[in-house]
């Protein structure tokens, strides 16, 4: 049975001390009772003393006795022999001379502390707990090693050897797998079992079977690519499998059923056992139904922004058009006016003078052309919409036919307006009775000239509504991925009375909103009074006196000289880091860290082929270089040849994978001194890159300052103080940022636990500072705009001098009051991860409405960005830092565009998935050449302090490891590795002067 999921690093480590301990570790498991000190001091020599000490607090961390006894940190040594009140002198390798000795202490601490042997007892109690938790959850071979482990360690049983509990996790995912796929094919009748079967066999003359046809996402964003859309889906509920009850299957299991039947060849799919390959099928057509809605709104989305523009530009080339007319009638009927404005004219013959002059059919004709051409709307957005009927009348009759849409009650009257349009069947129509509470007043002559509705424009105003409330989620679509209802997911009812006292006490807050809000009202007043007094002696700032008040304004920062010394540096370390290859760069890091071991197999095959690593950084490259797998394949080199290229790209790539190679990294670069120096991982900056798309999608959107005129999607990610990469996101076109700052924050998996985001100008909103404050985070946008900002009292009769003026608006603390009680419940949702953040803020942002919960999460954001900017505007360091942090993650860009070289540095996927993939693989790439630079720029200042050079910690502060002078991404992809580079140890550095030397190797 293959259990190659444990690497040879698992397997070494495995009952093994990992490096020295932390203060914690040693406090909490090689702390001697009074009762171990009292047996230890029976025992006759020194060295046996300290050699049981060891033994019982091996067994007490690790669960195991060590084979030499003896292998453990020299924190541990000092430790036990502090307490046991031996000297440093003592002769501790005598204890390894009598094998006798050790093994009775061996039994003397089993018995002390009450641990057993693993017995066929022990190996059905992991089998039981195994089977119960993956019935409810779905976890990696070596996840659930590792819990074993704990488990076992938690149960005081010695533990046995890594195959024995390898097996145990095989064994027993296998029978879950059975069981699952068992449960799954009997929910099936017989014609939905045959249904399912039909995706996979090829039609006659056809290249391509159903599913593969059916998992193959829309391109085009045009009203024929939506019908097609809405064609594909109604082909997924046909196969009738839209209805079976699933609620006994973890959502877990049944992700990764589907993630499989959608990346597996048909040919595979075919061959699996009748009960697997049901299950799959149907895991698959369930998750593709959701996507596919999710496709249709997309679509949709995208059609309407296209729209948005399109109509304006229509109207304005109408009214072009129509110009000539207008002027033709206007001037009649200015002389017309004319002569109704004569004085000498009497007024008893104004009107036969006029009809004689001018005639009686020329003045109705221009009557008639100025009320049809003249536009009497202040707002012209409804006169653009309709000039984008045509359009519209295509596919909306489609889409409300196929979708079901539900929404709030903001939503219902659009949503009576929608239910009218799709009709009934079978009844006829009548315009009369059509609803028209949900008609906007800009809408009201359009849609409404007179006492009847215009149909055409009805239409028009009815799906231009649909759009703004399902992107605020008003409207919302329950089989859906995306677009769902965000309410629903909140915590409520009993699960949040239950869990409420947990998630208040976690996030530091008191139920009692009155306590928080004296709190916060003394934050402001002491904050106040601070920036009250620095500015007198602060030339930086400045008051300015505006129409409705004053405002402060804040000079622009200078810049920081550079000293000499550091340019000195530069140069020096610069000269020293050796040239690479990324190809052999990639191999390196994985040499070190292992990430490559993250990446497992989409059907949950535990076996791993040969030379791994090489194929999997070969697609790496490919990815991150945007060339394609010909350029990096070798047909010479089993590794490297394209059929093996493509099917670990295929079966191996993926978002959750991606994931944990990238938490691989940044935790071996937390790990670090020099990374340490540069920060300690509690700040992080959040920013955009911008990527053209010249291959039709559904995910790109138009902006002509950034991509001209074409398309494209933004890779938004968090980048922490150590220049790593925490958190990537493909968002269309540029969307706000600010829906995906405190989603990043929260998704992110590694080791890093940032406190405090910086952004940009875009990411700025009231509801982003309201909702990381509650949630214990700083947010700290760097402000263009800083004087148009407004600044917010708690305390109406302070007196805060200067600022009085500056201070002028106020918070309405009883709306926080009333509403309390729900932000918790959101921040503890968003906490518990129950209802993305993106989602949530589309609720609360601005046009949202949650019973008036996003009002009050605005107003407490107020009180955080007020905060915020006394702080901003006082303190020059603290400008200087959010500025440095900022410019981090520019330098992060240069270095991604370095690398993403190939087609131009256009983003050439036609799917939502293959661009999330391939930009995961470039942030993957680009953490592993900043920790690879990291790890030579530490190695180079360690030989420029060996030889006496100056190394200022001012200096080492400001360097950085974007480097990429040195490493050659263009042309030459080598995958090969000398055999001492590959065992951990670190290639020559360069030496300016050509002199070769061996230090440190």
């Amino acid at each position: 049975m293959p259990f190659d999921f444990l690497t040879d690093d698992h397997l070494a480590q495995y009952g093994q001390y990992k490096g020295d301990l932390t203060v914690q570790q040693l406090q909490d498991y090689f702390l001697l009772t009074p009762a171990q000190l009292q047996h230890i001091a029976t025992l006759r020599f020194p060295h046996t003393k300290l050699g049981f000490a060891i033994q019982l607090c091996t067994v007490q961390f690790l669960g195991t006795f060590l084979t030499d006894p003896l292998n453990v940190p020299d924190s541990v040594v000092r430790t036990l022999a502090i307490q046991l009140g031996l000297p440093k002198t003592v002769d501790l390798p005598r204890y390894l001379e009598r094998r006798a000795t050790r093994f009775t202490h061996q039994i003397t601490i089993r018995q002390m502390l009450g641990y057993k042997d693993f017995d066929l007892v022990e190996v059905l109690h992991l089998m039981r707990f195994l089977y119960r938790h993956l019935l409810v959850a779905d976890e990696r071979p070596i996840e659930l090693f590792d819990r074993l482990t704990q488990r076992l360690v938690e149960r005081k049983v010695v533990l046995p050897g890594p195959t024995v509990l390898g097996r145990i996790v095989i064994r027993v995912r296998e029978r879950v797998a059975t069981h699952l796929h068992r449960q799954l094919a009997g929910c099936l009748t017989d014609a939905q079992v045959d249904a399912l079967d039909a995706l996979l066999i090829v039609p006659p003359n056809q290249r391509r079977s159903p599913l593969d046809v059916l998992r193959t996402p829309p391109t085009r964003q045009t009203s024929v690519g939506l019908l097609r859309s809405l064609h594909r889906l109604d082909q997924l509920r046909a196969i009738g499998v839209s209805d079976v009850a699933l609620p006994f299957v973890p959502g877990a299991r049944l992700k990764a059923l589907s993630r499989h039947g959608l990346t597996a060849w048909t040919g595979h799919l075919s061959q699996m056992a009748a009960s697997r390959r049901q299950a799959t099928l149907l895991a698959v057509v369930l998750h593709l139904e959701r996507s596919a809605t999710d496709d249709v709104l997309d679509i949709f989305d995208a059609i309407m922004m296209e729209l948005s523009l399109s109509g304006e530009r229509l109207r304005r080339k109408t009214r072009l058009r129509s110009l000539k007319d207008l002027d033709a009638a206007a001037l009649l009927l200015r002389d017309a006016v004319q002569v109704l404005l004569d004085p000498d004219v009497p007024a008893a013959s104004v009107r036969d003078l006029i009809f004689a002059r001018l005639g009686t059919a020329p003045l109705s004709d221009a009557v008639q052309a100025v009320s049809d051409l003249a536009s009497g709307q202040d707002d012209t957005v409804a006169e653009a919409w309709v000039e984008t009927t045509a359009t519209i009348s295509r596919f909306l009759p489609s889409l409300l036919g196929s979708l079901r849409f539900e929404g709030t009650t903001v939503a219902a009257p659009t949503l009576a307006a929608l239910n009218f349009l799709k009709g009934e069947s079978g009844k006829r129509r009548s315009w009369k009775q059509a609803p028209t509470a949900f008609i906007p007043k800009s809408w009201e002559g359009i849609v409404r000239p007179g006492r009847d509705v215009d149909p055409q424009a009805y239409r028009v105003c009815a799906a231009y509504l649909l759009h703004t409330l399902l992107k605020r989620r008003e409207i919302f679509v329950r089989v859906s991925l995306r677009y769902g209802d965000p309410r629903a997911q909140l915590l409520q009812g009993e699960v949040w009375e239950q869990f409420r006292p947990e998630i208040v006490r976690s996030l530091g807050w008191s139920t009692d909103p009155a306590v928080e809000l004296a709190a916060l009202t003394e934050q402001l007043d002491q904050a106040y009074h601070r920036a009250a007094t620095s500015l007198l002696d602060n030339p930086a700032i400045r008051m300015e006196k505006r129409d409705k008040g004053a405002t402060l304004v804040v000079a622009p920062l200078d810049a920081v000289p550079i000293p000499e010394s550091l340019l000195t540096l530069q140069t020096q370390v610069d000269a020293r880091l050796p040239d690479i290859d990324l190809s052999e760069l990639l191999l390196e890091v994985h040499a070190c860290t292992g990430f490559a071991f993250e990446f497992d197999h989409a059907g949950e095959n535990p076996a791993r082929m040969s030379d791994f690593a090489v194929s999997l950084c070969a697609v790496l490259v490919a990815g991150a270089c945007n060339i394609d797998l010909k350029s990096v394949a070798q047909p010479t080199h089993p590794a490297l040849t394209l059929a093996r290229l493509n099917w670990v790209k295929q079966q191996y790539l993926r978002a959750d994978t991606l994931t944990r190679a990238n938490a691989c990294l940044v935790a071996a670069q937390a790990a670090m001194p020099l990374a340490q120096v540069w920060g300690i991982g509690d700040t992080a900056s959040a920013d955009g890159l911008r990527f053209s798309t010249p291959l039709r999608n559904t995910v790109a959107a138009p902006n002509r300052k950034y991509f001209g005129a074409g398309r494209g999607v933004t890779f938004y990610v968090l980048n922490s103080d150590q220049y790593t990469g925490l958190h990537g996101r493909v968002i269309p076109g540029t969307l706000r940022d600010s829906l995906y700052i405190l989603g990043g924050l929260l998704e992110q998996q590694t080791v890093l636990k940032p406190t405090e985001v910086m952004s940009d100008t875009a990411g700025y909103s009231d509801v982003v500072f309201g909702l990381f404050h509650l949630l214990g985070y700083q947010f700290s946008p760097r402000l263009a705009d800083i004087g148009e900002t407004r600044y917010w009292r708690l305390n109406r009769q302070a007196d805060y001098g200067d600022l009085n003026e500056v201070a002028r608006s106020h918070i309405n603390t009883g709306l926080i009051a009333a509403h309390w009680d729900d932000l918790l419940r959101v921040a503890g949702s968003l906490k518990q991860g129950t209802v993305p953040a993106p989602d949530i803020m589309r609720v609360l942002g601005k046009g949202g409405s949650l019973s008036g919960l996003g009002k009050a999460v605005a107003e407490l954001g107020r009180i955080a960005k007020t905060l915020y900017l006394l702080n901003y505007v006082q303190s020059e360091p603290y400008r200087r830092r959010i500025q440095t942090q900022l410019n981090r993650g520019e330098a992060v860009w240069t270095l991604a565009r370095k690398i993403f070289h190939g087609e131009k540095g256009e983003l050439r996927q036609r799917y939502r998935e293959g661009m999330e993939d391939q930009l995961g693989t470039l942030g993957l790439v680009v953490n592993a050449v900043t920790f690879w630079n990291t790890r030579y720029l530490t190695a180079a200042l360690g030989w420029l302090e060996a030889i006496g050079e100056d190394v200022y910690p001012q200096d080492v502060a400001r360097l950085s490891p974007l480097k990429y002078a040195h490493i050659n991404m263009l042309g030459r992809y080598h995958f090969e590795m000398a055999d001492d580079i590959a065992a951990g140890a670190l290639r020559l550095l360069r030496d300016p002067d050509a002199i070769q030397s061996e230090w440190l190797f």
